[in-house]
């Protein structure tokens, strides 16, 4: 069975960057930030409102109080289900990116630390994953305060109050935009160490070639070698001279007359 180029060639595991499963993961991250911004901004809407009244008590003064506007239980929903699907997307894709290049870490090796590429690979590799992470954390914390804010007047919230504790108006559609910026940068991040893994294959496939090349031109030449052909029915035999009829005239066991 004869073995071909592509049968040489390593197979892409299931964790490889430019597999299928990576670049499923990397537009169901995108979904879900854009699913978590459609959240927020539903939040927003219908987030509970603080309305102030003023009540007359018998031998004293107007005293006023506060009522909110809802129970809150729509948008403490859907911060929640936002809260829980940016941490799910950012954990799953950076999961998947850490066990997939540390599979691939011998050929992000071969990359050389001193070209143009490499430098600028690194920086913006640098620059996407600390943005990444500080707009992951600002989202979070103010979808968090909305879901606290919210969670604390499910019950009597139609009962005047002297304090209401309300949630400044955008603060969902701030969470909203850094929940989107979040899985933009994230998948920015994906497609840099993508390209990082394809410059270092180039660089080791032209140093394999090399190599190759130098050892076929650094190997002698090999010299034109004999060919025995046979032919066919050859018995090579020691032949005898052949007899003669006449005896020789000078063979002395024989005598004229």
């Amino acid at each position: 069975m004869a073995v071909t180029h592509a049968d040489l060639e390593p197979r892409r595991r299931k964790t490889d960057l430019s597999g299928k499963t990576g670049v499923f993961l990397m537009v169901l991250t995108i979904l879900l930030g854009l699913f978590c911004f459609i959240l927020c901004l539903i939040a927003e809407a219908t987030r509970s409102k603080v309305m102030w009244m003023s009540t007359a008590e018998k031998g004293k003064g107007s005293k006023s109080e506060c009522v909110y506007s809802g129970s809150g239980k729509m948008p403490l929903l859907c911060a929640s289900c936002a809260f829980i699907g940016l941490a799910f997307a950012i954990l799953m894709e950076h999961t998947y990116m850490l066990i997939a290049i540390s599979n691939s870490s011998p050929a992000l090796l071969t990359l050389n630390p001193d070209s143009a590429s490499a430098k600028s690979l690194t920086w913006q590799a640098g620059f996407f994953f600390v943005t990444t992470w500080i707009c992951f954390a600002v989202g979070e914390i103010l979808l968090l305060a909305g879901v606290t804010v919210e969670s604390g007047h499910l019950k009597n919230w139609w009962k005047p109050k002297p304090s209401c504790i309300s949630i400044r108006e955008g603060l969902f559609c701030a969470a909203g935009v850094f929940a989107l910026t979040t899985v933009f940068l994230a998948s920015a991040l994906y497609l840099t160490a993508l390209r990082a893994l394809r410059i270092s294959q180039e660089q080791e496939n032209v140093r394999r070639e090399v190599l190759v090349t130098s050892a076929l031109h650094a190997s002698p030449p090999r010299g034109s070698q004999p060919q025995i052909t046979t032919v066919t029915r050859e018995n090579p035999r020691t032949r005898e001279p052949p007899l003669s009829v006449f005896p020789s005239p000078f063979d002395k066991s024989y005598t004229f007359v």
